[in-house]
């Protein structure tokens, strides 16, 4: 299967889950790090970086 670099890009860069609810947050990995980032929905801390899907 042929991967589209812009596509890729847009799914899996700056993309986080919430490790309490399982909701999308984009933001800077920096900022991730350093706990500055809240979950929209349940305001939890606890972050991931997604997966990628094979």
């Amino acid at each position: 299967m042929v991967r589209i670099e812009e596509a890729h890009h847009r799914l899996f860069s700056n993309v986080f889950i919430c490790k309490k609810c399982k909701s999308k947050i984009r933001s800077d990995s920096n900022r991730v790090r350093n706990k500055m980032v809240k979950c929209r929905k349940c305001q939890g801390k606890a972050l991931r970086a997604v997966r990628l899907k094979k």
